[in-house]
């Protein structure tokens, strides 16, 4: 039997490994912090359908901020200054051509669909255009052309609200299994972006990119069509998130995606990935994308506005941040 003292030693040997484990699992504390924050919205909101509610609405509107945050979870991976900033007109422009087309016809669902992800490809070819053929940093390249996006989103549509068709309503606002449907899409893009990055090659690749670029070419590692995929995916999942949040909210409007560009950013960095690039975090996602929206619920229960929101999320943007650089740089 242990005497007193090795039971207490037992005790902070245990309690040492649980630390050691959570600070190696960063996306442990966003679950921890998503959890507080649903207990702490719990106690203000007062709804017929109490906390089966709220975690039902979380999931839902969680799903669309995990989509797109995974794409630009691929391009943060690559290294410093990557990150997508067209990711919103992105969403939007997709939506828009992809529901223009369908005109509330049901039948042409699986070809709308065709064409959202046809947009984003297009958005993804013309991003990495710039960044590779014309050597403009990622940043820049991006954010110019979101303005393009944009500027065809409001020309194809000149800023009527398109409707998409009722089934594609019904399928995007219902749920399987007391699971909202856009949180099984965002659970198939989860799954399929783990795989990649633990199970494939790519996924290596990928991590190598970020962690050394000349050290990842020198060792035969196709750096250019690592880029060249990565931008590229993270088009196509902001155009399959636009036309899901567009059948979600009754129509493509011209500022759907705006929220995207901050959120994008944020449930990457919450969620455990290293923003020097080299490492992702798929179920960080989800935890940050959850945390963000109980945040705003519960400052919205506390009758506070947008912009205190907007700075919260700054803020915890920064402190997660500051908090990774000094872990790096203690190791």
């Amino acid at each position: 039997m242990l005497n007193k003292t090795g039971e207490t030693q037992h005790e902070k040997r245990g309690a040492r490994y649980l630390l050691g484990m959570m600070s190696r699992k960063a996306w442990i504390w966003a679950y921890i912090a998503a959890g507080a924050t649903y207990i702490a919205t719990l106690m203000v909101v007062s709804s017929s359908g109490g906390a089966g509610a709220l975690l039902y609405a979380a999931f839902t509107f969680a799903s669309f901020a995990v989509i797109v945050g995974v794409g630009q979870m691929f391009v943060v991976t690559l290294g410093p200054g990557n990150v997508d900033l067209s990711i919103p007109a992105s969403m939007t422009l997709a939506a828009t051509l992809s529901l223009k087309f369908m005109a509330t016809d049901g039948a042409l669902v699986v070809p709308g669909l065709a064409i959202a992800i046809g947009v984003g490809l297009g958005c993804g070819l013309f991003n990495f255009s710039l960044i590779m053929l014309l050597r403009i940093p990622p940043i820049i390249a991006t954010l110019s052309s979101s303005f393009l996006f944009q500027s065809l989103a409001i020309w194809s549509n000149r800023g009527l609200r398109i409707k998409p068709p009722e089934v594609l309503a019904d399928f995007s606002t219902g749920g399987t299994f007391g699971i909202p449907n856009a949180a099984w899409v965002a659970l198939l893009v989860s799954v399929l972006a783990w795989c990649v990055l633990e199970k494939a090659i790519a996924g290596r690749w990928i991590l190598a990119t970020g962690q050394n670029k000349r050290a990842a070419r020198l060792g035969g590692v196709p750096v250019n069509a690592v880029r060249f995929g990565v931008y590229v995916s993270c088009a196509v999942l902001a155009g399959v998130a636009g036309f899901m949040l567009a059948s979600f909210s009754g129509g493509a409007n011209l500022n759907m995606g705006t929220e995207y560009m901050l959120m994008s950013i944020a449930v990457v960095v919450i969620g455990g990935s290293s923003i020097a690039g080299g490492n992702s975090n798929v179920p960080g996602i989800w935890a940050a994308a959850l945390f963000m929206f109980l945040i705003v619920s519960m400052l919205n229960s506390y009758g506070l506005g947008a912009g205190v929101r907007l700075m919260l999320t700054g803020l915890i943007i920064v402190s997660v941040v500051v908090l990774a650089s000094k872990r790096g740089r203690r190791v």
